[in-house]
């Protein structure tokens, strides 16, 4: 391994080149504390900026075993890091000067959600931290000094202060383990409780905006309904108060405005453990939670709906249905039965963006279309058989249907932004009207598919170098945190509302790419598998296929992984 000095010497060789002389520099470089490895130059400044990645080894960073060890922990200690570290490069970024994105140092800035990152990985007390620098260039001419400054004045300070324990402030890295140690045994609490969810009282569950997922100022803190209160004894924080949502069918209802919506949001966003200070801490939801909702124009390949959509006047089988256009219901059939096929134990749905014609038909529908002329049952005839059967619960919105009451197990409502359990007082209305049919015939949860073609539309080109043809690597185009193209096919995952991180879709990006390299002819339920055996044991940055781990990428949970591939 070269040294910092031989960096600096190399740099002063190439000033005022071309600026792919810039690619002489790749490679690792001993700074005495760290390691800087120079993983991939850019092609010119105006081009995406280079990546490159900073190593300490465990004595060098120094944190306690403790912070480390544990998967949580060690998640929530890379999360801390790099908001450390991206802290201290905003303070450099653009400080060296040039055309293009020159001066860029660019760091992934997380959300309020603690997820698994590319960006920064910890193993056995190393600490490897990935990054982008936009090498400095007057017009397409290399500027040496300005690239000295960066690598030997700006990112030394980066480091000492971003990524070492010692300076980082008295019990800070402490606390961060500490919460993720609480958050993990809520987690396991749920299930020893038999509880879908946890919110605790104190919590802060409206956001600050619709673009900004901060905390309301002011806002009503949230506050258990006595009747649904459970108290648990926190490894650090000790006890902590607050609503119990047994498994089951719970309804959250309530006038428009009130908080049912922001309630049900911050249950979606409960399967992610949250930093300290947004609010939601100690909002904790059954990982494996799915929303749901219609999504018209969804594409649907190879799925069993049958147990929602029979005998439809085309004679389609609903047991392997696909089409490109799916309409309210149909979309919201097929994202059920593909969340169950993802091991879902609890659905969360509200009324506001369900399909009408899906969730409910009254009585005098009923005796208008008779039920043999229906090829659609009702989401209410199924709800209860799902959970009895199946045991998978639901939370479910409700604003103008009172017809769910019959089936519910417990019904908060929600007033002001305050909770209240109504249970007895919804149940006692009932009295006297008769109830819906509640229990449709044919009960039995969806099948599991068959192989799928997978997206990117032509998968060769000419090898000139020889006869013949090769497989070409296609082009990832991320769009935000809702899209990507992958070759020629647009993947559009807006109404998979627990993607929370653009990371998030660029790793799923990176998956289908995978599999269609290497898992073809494969039904999702084995790519999925597959998929999470190849991140268990060598980790997220290994779905890229390459030697270099990019910076960006972060974690989805299975049940957002095959969200993604039911789409393909």
């Amino acid at each position: 391994m070269k040294t910092a000095e031989n960096l600096r010497a190399a740099l002063r060789a190439i000033d005022h080149r071309s600026y792919p002389a810039y690619k002489s520099l790749t490679g690792r470089w001993a700074f005495g504390s760290y390691v800087l490895n120079i993983e991939r130059v850019q092609g010119d400044p105006f081009a995406a900026p280079s990546q490159v990645s900073v190593a300490l080894d465990s004595r060098t960073a120094d944190f306690p075993p403790s912070a480390w060890q544990s998967p949580w922990c060690r998640t929530a200690l890379e999360d801390y890091l790099l908001r450390r570290f991206a802290r201290q490069a905003a303070r450099f970024s653009r400080q060296a000067h040039g055309s293009g994105k020159s001066g860029v140092l660019s760091v992934t800035s997380p959300g309020q959600e603690v997820l698994e990152r590319t960006d920064c990985q910890i193993r056995d007390g190393a600490v490897t931290l990935r990054f982008e620098v936009g090498f400095p260039a007057n017009g397409r001419t290399i500027n040496a000094p300005e690239l000295e400054k960066i690598l030997f004045d700006f990112l030394p300070v980066c480091v000492e202060q971003g990524l070492r324990y010692a300076s980082t402030p008295k019990g800070e890295a402490a606390q961060v383990t500490a919460l993720a140690e609480d958050q993990h045994f809520l987690r396991r609490e749920l299930d020893r409780l038999g509880l879908a969810a946890f919110v605790a009282d104190g919590s802060v569950l409206p956001r600050e905006s619709g673009v900004s997922d901060r905390p309301m100022r002011d806002a009503v803190p949230f506050q258990s309904p006595e009747s649904m209160a459970v108290t648990l004894n926190l490894p650090h924080r000790g006890p902590l108060r607050g609503m119990g949502v047994a498994r089951g069918i719970t309804l959250i209802a309530g006038g428009g405005y009130h908080g049912k919506s922001t309630l049900l949001k911050a249950l979606e966003r409960g399967v992610y453990n949250h930093i300290a200070g947004d609010g939601r801490e100690y909002v904790v939801t059954d990982h494996t939670a799915v929303k749901i909702r219609a999504e018209d124009g969804r594409k649907v390949t190879g799925t069993d709906i049958s147990l929602f959509i029979n005998h439809l006047p085309s004679g389609r089988d609903t047991t392997r249905f696909s089409t490109l256009d799916a309409s309210g219901s149909t979309s919201q059939a097929a994202n059920i039965a593909e969340a169950l096929e993802s091991g879902s134990r609890l659905l969360l749905m509200d009324e506001d963006t369900s399909a009408t014609n899906f969730m409910v038909r009254d009585e005098l529908m009923q005796q208008v279309i008779a039920r043999d002329q229906e090829p659609i049952t009702p989401f209410l005839e199924r709800a209860a058989e799902l959970y009895e059967k199946a045991g998978v619960s639901l939370i479910l919105v409700v604003g103008s249907c009172g017809a769910y009451f019959h089936i519910a197990h417990r019904v908060i409502q929600m007033d002001a932004y305050h909770a209240r359990d109504i249970t007895a007082q919804a149940k006692a209305a009932l009295e006297g009207r008769p109830a819906p049919a509640l229990s449709a015939p044919g009960f039995r949860l969806p099948a599991k598919r068959g192989s799928l073609p997978l997206p990117g539309g032509s998968q060769t080109r000419k090898n000139y170098r020889g006869d013949g043809f090769r497989q070409e690597r296609l082009k990832i185009r991320r769009q935000g945190k809702t899209a990507f193209d992958l070759g020629e096919q647009h993947l559009d995952l807006r109404c998979v509302e627990q993607l929370v991180d653009g990371g998030q879709t660029q790793a799923l990006a990176c998956m289908v790419r995978y599999a269609r390299e290497h898992l073809s002819g494969l039904g999702v339920a084995e790519i999925v598998q597959a998929l999470a055996k190849l991140l268990e044991e060598r980790g997220l940055g290994a779905v890229c296929g390459g030697e270099i781990v990019p910076a960006g990428l972060a974690l989805p949970r299975l049940q957002e992984i095959f969200a993604c591939f039911n789409r393909c």
